[in-house]
């Protein structure tokens, strides 16, 4: 049994416009939270409120808190849109665009959160499956999806009584693979979906139940929640 409820909580989903963060936010306001996403072309929505703010903008970020004031749970999965290049083929720019919008853009978020977060508080960020399975071309999604996890566990310690955790998705359907409805998108999900124990890929619907088990059960923390159809093992 959950040991909280998100009725009334304040929830902060950071990347919450699209994706994977939106149906964490649209989840939490159907059970009652007060919702606010932050990016950088926010909307607000049904029950949802919004603020304009890049993750990598600590001054942003902070005015963004100080508006919406004590936090219950902050929500991080703000990420940079970059390929999987081998080794012979990064780019110093590549590399600081990724981490500096995860990484360090998720970290100097939470920094700038401190004041606002509750002495109960849970933070939630987002790695990838890529952390712990490792190929031709993992090499840049690798070592950043392996480090948010250290990051995760490091806070759980450092920031306690809070709790901090970490979502580990697997491959999901969102528009990171192209329009929704397009044939390339649609082919390359059954494709991978196949290869999968499940027998498809994930939804952003799928995720958002993690970041819920993450928010309200008050007995997790330093924990990495792999939700990835069995992918680790594939």
């Amino acid at each position: 049994m959950s040991d909280t409820t998100l009725q009334q909580q304040q929830v902060v989903v950071i990347g919450g416009t699209s994706g994977i963060g939106r149906a964490v936010a649209q989840e939490a306001a159907a059970r009652g939270a007060v919702v606010t996403v932050i990016g950088r072309s926010a909307k607000a929505g049904d029950n949802i409120r919004a603020a304009v703010a890049d993750v990598t903008d600590s001054t942003a970020l902070t005015q963004a808190f100080a508006a919406i004031g004590k936090i219950d749970h902050l929500i991080l999965t703000a990420g940079a849109r970059v390929g999987s290049p081998k080794l012979t083929e990064l780019t110093r720019d590549e590399l600081e665009l990724a981490f500096n919008v995860k990484l360090f853009g998720s970290l100097f978020a939470i920094q700038a959160a401190l004041p606002y977060l509750s002495p109960n508080a849970s933070v939630t960020l987002t790695s990838g499956l890529l952390s712990r399975k490792f190929g031709p071309g993992s090499l840049l999604k690798s070592g950043l999806n392996a480090a948010v996890d250290a990051t995760a566990k490091s806070l759980a310690r450092e920031l306690a009584p809070r709790r901090v955790n970490v979502v580990s998705p697997g491959v999901v359907d969102t528009e990171l693979w192209g329009e929704a409805g397009a044939e390339s998108r649609v082919a390359a999900m059954a494709r991978i979906g196949k290869g999968l124990p499940v027998g498809r890929v994930g939804t952003p619907q799928d995720m958002a139940q993690a970041y819920m088990f993450a928010m309200e059960n008050g007995f997790v923390s330093g924990a990495v929640i792999d939700v990835e159809g069995g992918g680790l093992v594939s």
